[in-house]
């Protein structure tokens, strides 16, 4: 079966997006991500270096864009203006790549999305030619919003970043996949593959994680499980699960021609 990932499109084979951050250093990033089957890598351009800060370590001797599509994101701004200008930045140093993650955080407490400062660097961003995914609120309404001002992928936050708390409104993320005609992936609260299982079991296009896969105990044999979860998740959503039933239990085998019967 073909079910690729369509994102701006491009077509990617991996569901599952992985973050840069919070690993000891960068071959434990590299060998994660190898572990992952990630073919989208996000890379924070005020935390990472990845060409700005000469003399330092450099991310893409570990994670090359000709293996990996890079995607730029704009953790730790708080405004539109800062996230514009650091995914322009991010756009001269990666040679005018223009997939780019927007967020605008609210407060460095519970990094909530601040969402009227995203909706205005989301329109400003697509004006210059940027192909925007976007973290957002679990909210339809804003996501809708989003998708309209030209967004190519809308990223609900499952619960905080960097929580581990699963999904808390599956309800919330069922009408914002229902109304898109653009991906939507969740962002943000997975803690473990069961987590990431779920979301793609509601219809989610992918997940995208960091925390959970880096500061598992192990966190290359995480990231392998985050795999076959997103892997899994997918699979049951195409298959259909069976109706629910409150009563009526139903056997497994037939019940004609039983001894006795």
């Amino acid at each position: 079966m073909n079910d690729a990932l369509v994102i701006a499109g491009k077509t990617y084979a991996s569901r599952l997006l992985v973050g840069t951050g919070k690993y000891k250093d960068f071959d434990e990033t590299r060998t994660a991500i190898d572990a992952s089957g990630a073919d989208i890598v996000t890379v924070a351009i005020r935390r990472t270096n990845i060409g700005q800060n000469a003399g330092e370590p450099n991310l893409l001797d570990f994670l090359p864009p000709d293996r990996f599509t890079l995607l730029p994101n704009t953790a730790g701004c708080y405004t539109a203006d800062d996230a514009v200008r650091t995914l322009r930045l991010a756009r001269e140093l990666l040679d005018g790549h223009t997939l780019v993650k927007l967020e605008v955080l609210g407060d460095p407490d519970t990094l909530f999305p601040n969402m009227p400062e995203t909706l205005k660097a989301a329109e400003t961003l697509v004006k210059e030619g940027f192909d925007v995914m976007v973290y957002c609120s679990d909210d339809p309404i804003q996501a809708k919003m989003l998708e309209d001002i030209g967004c190519v992928a809308v990223m609900p936050l499952a619960s905080l970043i960097g929580s581990g708390m699963g999904i808390l409104n599956p309800w919330n993320l069922r009408l914002i996949i229902e109304q898109s005609r653009v991906p939507v992936l969740v962002d943000a609260g997975v803690g473990t593959a069961s987590d990431a299982a779920i979301a793609m079991e509601l219809g989610c296009d992918g997940v995208l994680m960091n925390t959970a896969i880096a500061k598992a105990q192990n966190p290359i044999l995480m990231a392998s499980a985050m795999k076959k979860g997103v892997e899994a998740g997918r699979d049951a959503f195409l298959a259909g699960r069976m109706p629910r039933k409150t009563y009526a239990a139903s056997p497994s085998s037939p019940t004609g021609g039983l001894i006795g019967g």
